[in-house]
């Protein structure tokens, strides 16, 4: 048995969700492809994989055999790859993920970018707004937007995350503009409820003063949130990479310019610095290039509008 193309049949299956379909993707018949993984299982000494009439579930062997045999497929194409052989360009698959809004609005064009480059290189993009565990949900690359970094895992920071406090020209026109963070308590506020407390923590003149706000409006995901505030449902804390056309048309309005919230990292997290596959390495680096910077390029022509 060729062990090499086990682990590939083996890592394609579980990435493609079907035997048959990965069968395709490697050019090989279903039946030939189930033999390569019979005698992975056999070699290894263990089931990799739950099958059914419906559906493939990873056992725990699967899920500890997955990271180790996606590294040895990854080593074996770069090994090819830089010898010149046949497959000079970078090829595989990577599955990525991050917000929706995020997604939507920097991330999507990115990697249509990417792969106009990197034609061989396939893209599984994983939009939810919420954290995501990298192995349980075999996750190549997250975008994640945080000061943190979770044990285990690595990140390069590429770029910043501005917030600024904004409503419709319609809502303050109605509500009054509030002057002082305290009258932000007698206001709606829209408040994004996956991983964010109902308050807001504004800077000004290196003081910072947290305000408990609330609403009738709360939202799991941030193109809602913005949707909201565009309709006039109250003020709401946004990012600038998603509202920055939005304020520089005045069809969104900052609110207390003059202070600031706490930016975010924007970073690329994964799971290690070790034996990365090509296609993953270049990624990391495309989008390193792309958002970095002194000002991440959505904020360059707002810049006035952002910062207080």
């Amino acid at each position: 048995m060729d062990r090499l193309t086990a682990m590939r049949v083996f890592v394609e299956i579980v990435d493609r969700g079907s035997v048959s379909a990965a069968a395709e993707a490697l050019d090989m018949s279903r039946a030939m492809a189930s033999r390569y993984l019979e005698g992975l299982e056999d070699w290894l000494g263990a089931r990799l994989l739950h099958r059914t009439t419906r559906r493939l579930a990873l056992t725990d062997a699967g899920q500890h055999a997955l990271a180790s045999c996606r590294e040895m497929v990854g080593l074996a194409e770069d090994v090819v790859a830089q010898a010149g052989h046949g497959a000079a360009q970078a090829q595989g698959r990577l599955r990525l993920t991050s917000s929706p809004s995020f997604a939507t609005a920097q991330l999507a064009a990115a990697v249509v970018d990417f792969q106009e480059r990197h034609p061989k290189v396939e893209i599984d993009l994983v939009m939810v707004d919420r954290t995501v565990d990298l192995v349980q949900d075999r996750i190549d690359l997250a975008i994640r937007l945080s000061n943190r970094v979770d044990e285990g895992l690595v990140a390069r920071r590429l770029a910043l995350c501005h917030s600024v406090l904004c409503a419709s020209p319609g809502y303050l026109a109605r509500a009054g503009a509030p002057q002082t963070p305290d009258d932000l308590r007698g206001h709606q506020c829209l408040i994004h409820t996956t991983g964010f407390a109902p308050e807001y923590r504004l800077l000004c003149g290196g003081e910072a003063v947290t305000v408990p706000v609330g609403g009738a409006i709360t939202a799991n995901e941030t193109a809602v949130i913005r949707a909201a505030v565009l309709a006039g449902a109250g003020i709401a804390m946004l990012p600038t990479y998603f509202v920055g056309e939005d304020l520089a048309q005045g069809s969104l309005l900052r609110v207390l310019p003059e202070y600031a919230l706490e930016p975010l990292d924007i970073q690329a997290v994964y799971l290690s610095r070790r034996h990365q596959p090509m296609p993953l390495r270049l990624l990391i680096e495309f989008l390193a290039e792309r958002f970095g910077g002194e000002v991440a390029p959505w904020d360059r022509e707002t810049r006035s509008l952002i910062h207080a």
